[in-house]
Formats: structure tokens, sequence, C-alpha cells
């Protein structure tokens, strides 16, 4: 089976724009997120690491080895700690979280940067039902103001705490995820026109994840159609297509699937649906 878009040091710049990492040792994320803020610093932009635990510790543990300490002392890299910014049990505004990060985008701007990239341990913001809701939403949300600025983020989850099924709920909204984490990616990262893109496939073990990924990402239509690019979509089946369905139905909305695939025009004739609309993609 094909596998939606993995990170590595080999992926494109756009691609690695906002990453989720699940891991089970600590130790492998701080790992992953000491190369990725080491790629910012590079790049000329400021870098910051977000984690539950006291500041000081949390930069002790990135600078084992020697590194990043004159980035520390510029101010070229920084330290937040979770704990000290969220109470527990805290729901996160996805709209508010996406201003947040936008203004330190431009405070870093500002400042001489080129940028702003941010590596985050997440998991102590999803732990409760309604937290996952929230902080799905904002994923998308934040996905598409990366898509047009120049901020970008490492998001890293605890598979050992979580559950597989809880991070796919995640990883699904970025353009890019751990090997295995999800199916498809629903994302900010669009061509010119479309609400979203859409990646990877759409099958039957998609049938849960995909209707509340398509409602977590808050569609925006223009002129009462929503269009997903879906350049990147391997395969879909009939009943990812009658979740589409049901979806436009409930929204009052068209929902275009701009796609290079021939199988989901034949579909939507075949099952004579309504409120979605097949267009062939370049």
């Amino acid at each position: 089976m094909h596998r939606p878009t993995e990170w590595d040091s080999t992926s494109s710049p756009a691609a690695r724009d906002h990453v989720c990492w699940g891991y089970r040792q600590l130790d492998d994320f701080v790992e992953r997120a000491q190369d990725f803020l080491a790629d910012g610093l590079a790049a000329g932009e400021r870098v910051l690491y977000v984690a539950a635990g006291d500041e000081d510790h949390l930069a002790a543990r990135l600078r084992a080895g020697g590194r990043f300490d004159e980035d520390l002392r510029r101010g070229a890299l920084q330290v937040a700690s979770v704990d000290a910014t969220y109470t527990t049990g805290t729901v996160v505004d996805p709209a508010g979280q996406v201003q947040l990060y936008a203004t330190a985008t431009a405070d870093a701007l500002a400042a001489g940067f080129t940028g702003l990239r941010v590596a985050a341990q997440a998991t102590s913001l999803v732990r409760t039902p309604a937290q996952l809701d929230a902080f799905a939403r904002y994923e998308h949300l934040v996905d598409r103001y990366m898509a047009t600025h120049p901020m970008s983020a490492l998001c890293g989850y605890d598979l050992g705490e979580l559950g597989s099924e809880v991070v796919a709920q995640l990883a699904c909204m970025h353009p890019c995820a751990h090997d295995g984490a999800t199916l498809f990616h629903l994302h900010g990262h669009a061509r010119a026109g479309s609400a979203a893109a859409l990646e990877g496939e759409l099958d039957l073990e998609a049938r849960r994840l995909w209707p509340l990924a398509l409602e977590r990402a808050g569609l925006r239509p223009t002129a009462g159609t929503v269009v997903l690019d879906a350049v990147g979509l391997r395969f879909i089946d009939h009943r990812s297509l009658l979740a589409v369905a049901g979806y436009a139905e409930r929204h009052a909305t068209e929902v275009v699937l701009r796609t290079r695939l021939s199988t989901p025009a034949r579909l939507v004739e075949l099952l004579d649906l309504t409120g979605v609309r097949v267009e062939r993609a370049s």
C-alpha cells in the first residue's frame, strides 16, 4: 500500500513546513526537534522549542553536545514551557492560537529573521476529547496560515500515551507526518482557488476519520462551492464519496473534487450523488 507524505531529511522544504511526529521515546522527538530547529537557524529563522517542563531543563536538553549555545544567547533560539502557558485541561481557541503565532512570526520578521520555526511537544494539549477536537481544528487552521506565511512547525505527540488513533486524527490535518501515521492528509497547503488539499488514500480504513476531518477543517466556500485540490489523491472509495455528499448536504454547499483520478466521476454518477462534482485536474 502506498504511504502518504512522510518526513525525513530528503523531504522538500514545502512538505516540511508542517510536520506531525508521533513518538514513543521523548529522546526521539528531541532529536527530531534539534534537526528541525537547526535547519531553521541555518535559514536565518527565529526558532522556538515548546514542551512540558522547566524552561532551563528544556534548554539544557536541547544544548546537549554543545548545540545551540550561541543561538540561545543571541535570542535566535527561544524556549517556552507548555506548563507555564496552558492550564491542564484547557481547550485551545483555534483562531486565537493562530493569531498568537501570526504575531510571533511578525515579531521575528521585524527583528530581522526570515521567519519563525516552532517545534512543539503538544501531548498535554490533547488529552481530553474536547481538547483533541479543538486542537485538530487548530492544526488545520494554522496550516492554512503557514501555507502563505514564513512559519513552519514540527508537532510532537506521544503515541504511548495518546494511542495511534488519536494521533491519526491530528496527523491527517498536516501535509506531512511520520511513517504510517495516517492514510490521507487534508491540509491548507493547497493550490490557488482551493479551500484545502487532499492527498493519499480514502478507503475502508478511513471510514471513521475522513468525515471527522472534513468537519474539523471548517472549509471555506467560495460562491457556495468548496473546492478540494485532490491532485495528490491516489484512491477514493464510494463510502468516502458518500461522506463528501453528506458534508455538502449538511452545509448547504457543493464540493468540487479536482483530481487526476477517473473513478470518482464514475462513482458519483453511479451513486447519483448530489452536492458533489468531480473535475479533472491538469
